[in-house]
């Protein structure tokens, strides 16, 4: 697949998603549980530069939708396209959270929130970029 074959407008709204749930997720979903598992503060929260991070995070969210399209393709279902997204999201980015998570010693519980953000957001995700490809 080359780049003029990628819909342009289903990457920034699969990004959008992903930003979306991001805030949905770790906001009133499991913000306490993961502000407990990841040891974050308010205090610690506040002091960051927030353009920054949700700048960052949007970029890094587009990024991640371009080169899923890729993976994904052209001529996908909906559905397949979501399979794919669930794989990916579960047995790439997920299994490397959990090595990290291993090595450094954080809780299961952490993973889970982490985990299944990742897989329910390129899961979203792959089913947007099949939908629009």
């Amino acid at each position: 697949m080359d780049v003029s074959q990628i819909n342009m407008w289903a990457i920034l709204v699969a990004a959008i998603s992903r930003f979306a749930l991001g805030g949905i997720w770790y906001g009133p979903l499991f913000e306490k549980a993961w502000m407990k598992e990841s040891g974050m503060t308010e205090e610690k929260m506040k002091s960051g530069n927030m353009l920054k991070i949700f700048g960052l995070s949007f970029v890094a969210s587009l990024i991640i939708s371009i080169i899923l399209a890729f993976f994904l393709g052209s001529q996908l279902s909906i559905a397949m396209g979501a399979v794919y997204g669930l794989l990916i999201g579960f047995g790439w980015v997920s299994m490397c959270l959990a090595t990290n998570d291993l090595f450094e010693q954080r809780s299961f519980k952490l993973f889970a929130i982490n985990a299944g953000y990742h897989t329910l957001s390129f899961t979203i995700m792959g089913a947007i970029i099949a939908a629009w490809q």
